[in-house]
């Protein structure tokens, strides 16, 4: 089941006044099961943000010259492909995105 069903299901039990904290239990688990993951995720990110925003200027650069320019300064766990992922969803009112073969980065 989807997070949004079970959530639906928690309300209705909850407006009905259902009483088993057993099941509330379970159901508040599944709810929130992936929340660390996220937060930790999202934690992770923000402490790469001064260094990726950093390394962006006026002049457009790739994703791997960005990377190449700040790796050794990057937690080992975050790799090209997170950077890339910082860079194309994370501060867009930071980054302007260029399309292009390869994209192309700049400050905004």
């Amino acid at each position: 089941m989807r997070k949004v069903t079970f959530e639906t299901i928690f309300t209705a039990l909850t407006n009905f006044g259902y009483d088993n904290q057993e099941v509330m239990d379970e159901l508040s688990k599944e709810i929130n099961k992936g929340a660390d993951a996220k937060a930790k995720n999202a934690e992770a990110y923000e402490s790469i943000h001064d260094l990726v925003i950093g390394a962006l200027s006026d002049t457009p650069a790739t994703c791997a010259e960005i990377f190449e320019q700040i790796e050794t300064e990057l937690p080992s766990d975050m790799g090209k492909g997170k950077v890339q992922y910082a860079l194309t969803h994370l501060w867009q009112d930071e980054i302007v995105k260029i399309a292009g073969k390869p994209n192309t980065y700049r400050r905004a």
